[in-house]
């Protein structure tokens, strides 16, 4: 499955393209940037990051697009901005008939490192291990949108992308993650 994952940022947005292989191996295929000018208007931010969206899509052709939910923060511009960039890779997504998700940030870093609780430096380093990457990728948006693809990539499902029931491993997968969610709500 070939995977964008978008890092939503209204003077940074992270892209990050990869390609899941049997047995959970990943090939990287594109990372980058997309930005603004904070001095611009915003209505020609918008519209910038929407064409870039549109063209990494046209141009790398994913099955998915993994978003980062967007989460409450004490900075309420930065907050609006970011969820107006989710905004626009989700329309990208749906105009195209893509599947799109949001991911946490938790969820992420604990996809991708083994810990919610990682650092940006963490999530970098292992980034760059999955992808076979010499150095982890910059800026830190990069590397955000990467771990976004890898997180969905390996995310449980219930059912198989061929659309045919889940195996009992993926199964079992759902099911332990959902009773861990269970214990973390209690």
């Amino acid at each position: 499955m070939r995977v964008l994952g978008v890092d939503p940022g209204l003077t940074t947005c992270g892209l990050g393209v990869i390609d899941s292989l049997p047995g959970r191996r990943l090939s990287l295929v594109a990372c980058g940037t997309a930005t603004t000018s904070a001095e611009d208007p915003l209505d020609q931010r918008l519209l910038q990051l929407s064409q870039e969206l549109a063209a990494w899509m046209d141009r790398h052709q994913p099955e998915a697009v993994a978003v980062e939910r967007v989460f409450a923060d004490l900075n309420v511009l930065t907050v609006t901005g970011t969820a107006q960039v989710a905004g626009l890779a989700l329309v990208e997504a749906a105009r195209r008939g893509i599947e799109a998700a949001l991911h946490t940030p938790t969820e992420v870093k604990a996809a991708v490192t083994g810990s919610g609780r990682a650092a940006k430096s963490q999530i970098g380093l292992m980034v760059a291990r999955l992808l076979s990457m010499e150095a982890p990728p910059k800026p830190a948006d990069t590397a955000d949108a990467l771990a976004l693809a890898i997180c969905h990539a390996w995310r449980p499902v219930t059912l198989s992308p061929s659309g045919r029931a889940a195996t009992p491993a993926q199964k079992a997968w759902v099911e332990a993650e959902r009773a861990a969610r269970r214990k973390v709500v209690r």
